[in-house]
């Protein structure tokens, strides 16, 4: 059962602007990014579950965050249909984010008053979401859309909150035309979760990193 209300998880989207996701197979790597992106000053993180047996690992990183990182607030991304939804609800997500917009996904997330993010491409797609009560809606591949395509949906509907995720890089100039644009948050990937030069994480790169982007976002929202 998640343990944040979706009002509260649409409230610290809001504050912070950030939410960093990733996958691992690792439960190990995973608990050192999630440990990074914490010291950093995130609060929220959505686990991509593309794997097989993701299921498995969240469940771990989830127990891992709620006794050893207060305040730490774990959602699930790439889930594709309602059973996935519901399954890893019950491993306590607090909240589900999609490429797509799927009505049975919101459903199961509205009866249990989780808060869903999904995928849209479209002023039809956010209007639809926002009908199904959605709170925020992601806007993928934000990368293909731009900065431009924000500005131009938030003039008719201001009301709409956004999160574009792909195309979000840790750079003042790049989180500045987003949030200029009217974005509520941005959602941040590989640009945020680093490797080194070896093919390793780079730890201490994902921290510092997930600090200046968080000092950036919150001088852009003053």
């Amino acid at each position: 059962m998640a343990q944040h209300s979706r009002i509260n998880v649409a409230n610290i989207m809001t504050k912070t602007g950030l939410v960093p996701l990733f996958y691992d197979s690792d439960i190990s790597i995973c608990k050192k990014i999630l440990d990074a992106l914490y010291n950093g000053g995130a609060r929220l993180l959505e686990f991509t579950a593309r794997g097989d047996f993701a299921e498995d690992v969240f469940s771990e990183l989830n127990k891992y965050a709620i006794s050893k990182l207060p305040g730490m607030i774990l959602g699930v991304g790439s889930i594709t249909d309602g059973a996935a939804a519901s399954r890893y609800m019950a491993l306590g997500a607090n909240f589900i984010v999609t490429p797509v917009l799927r009505e049975d996904i919101a459903l199961v997330c509205n009866r249990r008053k989780v808060l869903w993010s999904p995928g849209c491409g479209s002023l039809a797609e956010i209007a639809k979401a926002e009908e199904l009560g959605c709170e925020i809606v992601k806007l993928f591949p934000g990368g293909i859309y731009g900065p431009d395509f924000v500005k131009a949906i938030k003039g008719p509907c201001q009301w709409t909150s956004i999160m574009p995720t792909g195309g979000v890089s840790p750079t003042k100039e790049n989180l500045e035309s987003w949030f200029k644009a009217g974005v509520t948050c941005v959602g941040m990937g590989s640009k945020l979760i680093v490797k080194d030069a070896s093919g390793n994480y780079d730890y201490n790169k994902i921290r510092e990193l997930t600090k200046s982007s968080l000092e950036i976002i919150a001088e852009l929202k003053k």
